[in-house]
């Protein structure tokens, strides 16, 4: 189990530096169409090693690439509209409680009143981060409570739809490559545009993919081997490095209240790690 952990505290922060990059982007959405297109080709490499996923996998494919669709439009609203350190926290604390709720409910995991705990606490302390912004405006949390909903919604579906398919790998190359509708969505949109983006916004979108797709595989492969709800848990931790790249890139503040709840959810992965 302490495997796990370390795996998904890795994708935790290759998830954040990612969002990161979204975010400092001169240009949203065609990073994120970027970081699409990048998943398309690294899932389309993959897949000609692995196993095709069975016909039992696949509505669990279909419907979580809708899903993710709905996420990337939440996404880049919910950035235009907010700040990093605001709308993060939010969308990513949400979730461990709604995935750990909805692996009760479809899949059958029940975690320990002490697991519990910790999962509420770790939410708490994700939660916390919100406060320090300065609400101005209930668009940005309306919508990263919509990205919340949708995180969750698709974790769950992959949870389920990972177990079914024997050699997991297969079934997140099939999932990167039915990306290829939100790339070819962006593609529509900005026409011939595209070719007047400067380079850095391509690197970032192409690079951020490249980081993406290891943090989704990890936390996909994660979901086969310990429970779905402490694998959510685990993996929005990234809030806390989001936090940190918040402080010293986009200089946020301010940072005590951060201090504080990185705190909490860091107590919150600890005790995780030693309950039953």
């Amino acid at each position: 189990m302490v495997g796990v952990f370390a795996l998904v505290l890795l994708a935790a922060l290759f998830h954040a530096l990612w969002n990161a990059g979204v975010k400092g982007a001169s240009d949203r959405g065609l990073v994120l169409g970027l970081v699409s297109l990048s998943h398309v080709i690294l899932g389309g490499a993959a897949a000609f090693f692995l196993p095709f996923p069975p016909a039992e996998a696949w509505p669990f494919i279909v419907a979580s690439t809708i899903i993710h669709f709905l996420y990337y439009f939440l996404l880049f609203h919910s950035y235009r509209v907010g700040d990093l350190s605001q709308v993060y926290p939010i969308a990513r604390g949400l979730a461990p409680v709604l995935v750990t709720l909805g692996a009760q409910v479809f899949v059958g995991e029940e975690l320990s009143p002490t697991a519990w705990m910790c999962v509420l606490t770790v939410s708490f302390g994700i939660l916390l981060l919100s406060f320090q912004a300065r609400v101005t405006q209930t668009k940005p949390i309306m919508l990263a409570i919509a990205t919340g909903l949708v995180i969750a919604a698709y974790s769950v579906v992959d949870g389920i739809g990972i177990r079914l398919t024997p050699g997991a790998l297969g079934y997140v190359a099939w999932l990167f490559i039915c990306e290829v509708f939100v790339t070819g969505y962006i593609v529509l949109r900005r026409g011939r545009a595209l070719f007047t983006v400067e380079r850095r916004v391509w690197i970032i979108g192409l690079a951020g993919g490249v980081v993406s797709s290891l943090a989704y595989a990890i936390v996909l492969y994660a979901k086969t081997l310990a429970p779905l709800g402490l694998v959510s848990t685990l993996r929005e931790t990234s809030v806390i490095f989001a936090a940190l790249i918040g402080i010293i890139a986009f200089k946020e503040r301010p940072w005590k209240l951060r201090a504080l709840a990185a705190t909490i959810v860091v107590a919150g992965v600890v005790g995780l790690a030693a309950a039953p």
